[in-house]
C-alpha cells in the first residue's frame, strides 16, 4: 500500500498562495530540485486538484523536449508522462486518458489508489484537495518548504482542518540560497 504524501510551499504564516493565488513568493533552487526528486523517484502516481493538475498539464508533457530545458525540466517531465495521474474534480469527469484520470473526492476511491500503488502518491500544492485528504485523515507524510515571508492573508493550508491530526518531525533540509526549510513530517 502506497503512502500519501503532499509536498507544498508554505509561508511561515500557513499560506499556500496570496489571496488570488499569487505565488510568486516561492523560493526556489537547483538544491531543491534535487532534492525533490528523492520524492518523484518514489512515486508511481500523482494525486492534483483541478487547479493545479491544469497548470501541470499544461507544461510538464513538452517541457523536457524544450531546447533550454533545465536537467530538473527534463527528469519531471519524464516522470509526469510516465506516472498514473489522480485528478480531483467535479466538472472534469469523463476525461479520462491512458495516464489521467478524474475522480470525484471520494474516500474509497482514494483509499484504492493508496492501495495499488506499489510506491506512494504523491500531491504538489492542490490546497483545496489537500483540504479534503486532512479532513478525511488520509495524508501519511507532508514536505512542508517553509519560506521566509509573511503573507497576511491567502488561501490558507490549515484553516479547513476540524479535528486534531499528529505528525511527528522526521527530518529537516535548509536550502541556503533561498532560505527556505524543508520540514518533513509523517504519522
Amino acid at each position: 500500500m502506497g503512502k500519501l504524501i503532499i509536498s507544498l510551499h508554505i509561508s511561515i504564516d500557513g499560506f499556500v498562495a496570496g489571496p488570488n493565488g499569487e505565488m510568486d513568493w516561492i523560493g526556489l533552487d537547483d538544491t531543491m530540485f534535487d532534492y525533490v526528486c528523492h520524492l518523484t523517484d518514489n512515486a508511481d502516481t500523482a494525486l492534483y486538484g483541478r487547479k493545479t493538475f491544469e497548470m501541470m498539464d499544461a507544461y510538464w508533457p513538452t517541457a523536457g523536449n524544450e531546447p533550454n530545458a533545465s536537467k530538473h525540466d527534463k527528469e519531471h517531465s519524464a516522470w509526469y508522462l510516465k506516472v498514473n495521474k489522480y485528478v480531483l474534480s467535479n466538472t472534469m469527469q469523463g476525461k479520462d486518458n491512458d495516464k489521467i484520470h478524474f475522480i470525484k473526492s471520494d474516500l474509497e476511491t482514494i483509499k484504492f489508489i493508496k492501495k495499488k500503488s506499489a510506491n506512494s502518491v504523491l500531491i504538489f500544492g492542490s490546497p483545496s484537495a489537500i483540504h479534503y485528504l486532512f479532513s478525511q485523515d488520509l495524508v501519511d507524510e507532508m514536505y512542508l518548504f517553509v519560506n521566509p515571508i509573511l503573507l497576511g492573508n491567502g488561501i490558507s493550508l490549515f484553516n479547513e482542518i476540524k479535528e486534531r491530526l499528529q505528525y511527528k518531525l522526521a527530518s529537516t533540509k535548509t536550502f541556503e540560497s533561498c532560505q527556505v526549510v524543508c520540514l518533513h513530517y509523517n504519522k
